[in-house]
């Protein structure tokens, strides 16, 4: 068939399932979803539709974002906006049939708001909220609208025609098309996309290969996964266009084993695209040939490092070649040329070709346009996935998109960039999410990870935990990396035990700026970010530490105790019966006492004890035997 024809079928699809008089019930089965039990929804809702003699659609779609809300459950009724629930059981969803489906109670209660045409009393308009409302889907376009695992969905969703356009343009047009869009790499690195293309094109030789980086690797990151998990033809069509413009026929997309429903996702719609004639030899009848393959990763940290990657698809070690080197669009894969990019950039670029440079760079900044995905996680009301325009504040995610801090907390500090990244403080929430902003500010764009903390995080105990990761997921090639890290980890653990001296904040400084400019490869050069970042904004939680061995946070266990306010004990013995070390010592109706030489500080007693006497509290610095 021609291309006009593959649109046309799949337009019809597509117009009988959200025009065709039925009810629609779409429910977000990513890995979200079903790790909060969607599942469990879908087989409810089959169960309940056949058993009441309902003809509705029930549909599977990706991640829709709002991760805090899973399961989520949209439901489209004739001559109704069409209602958004959250939280969604399975006893929720036979009572949404019962109400809304058979009748007509929409109940409100459950719902989390209404989109497109229409309103219903008592639901807010889920795009006009303060969580919604600043968002802009462009790479998350149908991330919980279409089902993943249909190709005629895609195609109805302007899928492939990207691919089509570009097969009919000169591969230097697909080129400047990108330059002009500004797109940067999403990876973390920031490089402008076409000239990365540009050189992929320029490279010589016959043999070029296409990579796609979908080793998402940071702790409390899963936007890659997202996209593969809920579009993964816009991944495949935006390799297919990238290998068309640097004259390469096959494309390996690196994707973590720990991804099981991703890679599924990905085998099934290589299949498809192979039946509608977008994979294999002669593509949409030009003489254009491309294949993709899966190299599934082992988890390495490192591996995301574009030259660490390609060694580990070859079945070598992943680790970074040892600079100088050449680019990897210049010796790459197998030593060929590649083009190597991050997951959102490739779904990136067929909205691009489609839509046109000026579209694209509509949104955003001057030097960093487009949207920005986080994946916002932490001490934060509305954790989940977000996409944003470029230039948009910290503050505005945190408090509008986010909803403020969890559980009445105070703002202590935002980590944007995964473990490589910068803490910043409250002073710096007006910056504007750019990569130059944040470079400035001493963090990092980064893949995308994005984690909020209240007052009750240790600042000095954040940037051991980083340094804990990095030194872990050094690939141990290069010392600076391989011995510095592990020195910096070392003393922020004295630190932390209270055997820290006022020295060491200098120590960390200049062996922070030395691991900087002697590794290898980016994780060494910016494993340091969270210490230095650290240091420059929370120094005086350093000196606690170090000065009066305090934790100011009360988190780190050197430097903290429990103790029973004897004002308040009434004797009630659930802390003592509590213990795990039985640290704790009372009659029933008595004051209790904690021999502090026993206790590990665990805080079990502090929540056993009942809030309406509160007698346990944490102090620190630690007390005394005799205090406590």
């Amino acid at each position: 068939m021609t291309f006009a024809e593959i649109q046309a079928q799949a337009n019809l699809e597509w117009e009988a399932l959200n025009n065709g008089g039925r009810p629609q019930i779409t429910v977000g089965t990513a890995t979200c979803g079903r790790s909060a039990g969607a599942m469990a929804v879908v087989k409810a809702f089959e169960e309940e539709l056949q058993a009441k003699g309902i003809d509705a659609a029930l549909v599977e779609v990706g991640c829709i974002g709002p991760c805090y809300a899973e399961p989520l459950v949209n439901i489209k009724k004739p001559g109704w906006a069409t209602v958004s629930y959250r939280n969604v059981t399975a006893e929720m969803a036979r009572e949404i049939v019962a109400a809304f489906l058979l009748g007509d109670d929409p109940l409100a209660k459950y719902a989390l708001g209404v989109f497109g045409e229409g309103e219903i009393a008592g639901i807010p308009n889920i795009l006009s909220t303060p969580a919604f409302k600043p968002q802009e889907r462009r790479v998350f376009r149908n991330c919980g609208t279409i089902d993943p695992t249909n190709i005629n969905h895609y195609i109805a969703n302007d899928g492939y025609i990207g691919l089509n356009k570009a097969l009919g343009m000169r591969q230097e047009e697909v080129v400047d098309v990108m330059k002009r869009s500004g797109l940067r790499g999403r990876g973390g690195g920031g490089f402008p996309a076409g000239r990365k293309w540009e050189a992929g094109l320029k490279a010589k030789g016959t043999q070029k290969y296409v990579v796609c980086n979908a080793d998402e690797g940071d702790p409390g990151a899963f936007m890659d996964r997202a996209v593969i998990e809920g579009d993964p033809h816009s991944v495949l069509e935006g390799m297919i266009i990238a290998g068309y413009t640097i004259g390469a026929d096959t494309g390996y997309i690196y994707v973590r084993a720990e991804y099981p429903l991703a890679i599924r996702r990905l085998e099934r719609a290589i299949q498809q695209a192979h039946e509608f004639g977008f994979l294999g030899q002669n593509i949409l009848g030009t003489n254009f040939s491309f294949e993709i393959r899966i190299f599934p990763g082992a988890g390495a940290f490192v591996c995301g490092e574009s030259t660490a990657l390609t060694l580990s698809i070859e079945g070598k070690r992943g680790m970074p070649r040892v600079a100088p080197r050449p680019r990897t669009t210049e010796v790459g894969l197998y030593d060929k040329p590649t083009l190597l990019n991050n997951v959102k950039t490739f779904s990136s670029a067929p909205m691009i070709i489609t839509r046109g440079a000026e579209w694209f760079a509509s949104v955003g900044t001057e030097k960093s346009t487009g949207t920005a995905i986080f994946a916002l996680t932490g001490k934060v009301q509305n954790c989940g996935l977000i996409e944003v325009p470029m230039g948009i504040t910290l503050r505005d995610i945190i408090y509008d998109i986010g909803g403020g801090i969890a559980d009445g907390g105070q703002f202590k500090a935002v980590q944007t960039g995964g473990p490589s990244g910068g803490c910043l403080p409250e002073s710096l929430l007006d910056t504007p999410i750019d990569y130059d902003s944040l470079d400035a500010a001493g963090s990092i764009m980064g893949s995308g990870g994005m984690v909020v903390m209240d007052e009750k995080t240790c600042m000095v105990d954040v940037a051991r935990y980083f340094l804990d990761f990095t030194e872990i997921e050094s690939c141990g090639q290069c010392v600076p990396c391989r011995l510095g890290t592990k020195q910096l980890l070392d003393i922020l653990k004295d630190i932390c035990s209270g055997r820290g001296k006022p020295e060491d904040m200098d120590l960390l400084y200049e062996l922070s700026h030395s691991v900087h400019g002697g590794s290898v490869c980016g994780l060494g050069q910016t494993a340091a970010n969270p210490v230095l970042t650290t240091l420059r904004y929370f120094r005086d939680e350093y000196e606690a530490h170090i000065n009066d061995r305090c934790c100011p946070a009360k988190v780190c266990k050197s430097l903290i105790s429990y103790v029973i306010d004897k004002e308040k004990c009434v004797g009630c013995t659930l802390c003592a019966k509590s213990c795990p070390v039985q640290a704790i010592s009372g009659e029933k109706k008595k004051i209790h006492s904690i021999d502090q030489a026993l206790c590990v500080q665990c805080g079990v007693c502090l929540e056993k004890c009942p809030k309406k006497f509160s007698a346990i509290a944490c102090v620190s610095p630690k007390v005394k035997q005799e205090e406590s």
